[in-house]
């Protein structure tokens, strides 16, 4: 069954840290609600039990340039094109609120998934304290 990807569709403040944990990273619950009041939108998509299964947002000042951030998608929805799907409906939105240029980072194991979503490979650098 193909999911549909909602922009800003409410969200319980456990469902993203339960589905960051799914995929293998930290819960981070201290963020949220806070990320999903700050950021410029959020898109998600929900299993027939309603189980948040896929979230990605685009967060920045909201004018030419903002930052596709953390791409999720639970594991036992991975290559079904959810991901991508929901790549796709971001930019859409971003483009929408004529945000012109989007930058994402992410590991070289995930290049060839964002290349196909449209993405341009550049170099860029990473500081973590």
């Amino acid at each position: 069954m193909k999911q549909h990807i909602h922009i800003n569709l409410p969200i319980k403040p456990h469902e993203v840290p339960d589905l960051r944990e799914a995929v293998g990273w930290e819960r981070r619950e201290q963020d949220y609600p806070a990320l999903l009041e700050r950021c410029q939108f959020y898109a998600g998509a929900r299993d027939e039990a309603q189980r948040l299964i896929a979230f990605g947002y685009i967060s920045g000042m909201g004018l030419q340039h903002g930052y596709l951030e953390d791409i999720l998608v639970h594991p036992d929805y991975r290559y079904q094109q959810l991901g991508t799907h929901l790549v796709h409906t971001l930019l859409q939105q971003a483009k929408h609120h004529q945000i012109e240029i989007v930058t994402c980072t992410f590991t070289e194991e995930h290049a060839s998934f964002y290349q196909k979503c449209g993405l341009t490979l550049s170099k860029g650098g990473v500081w973590r304290s």
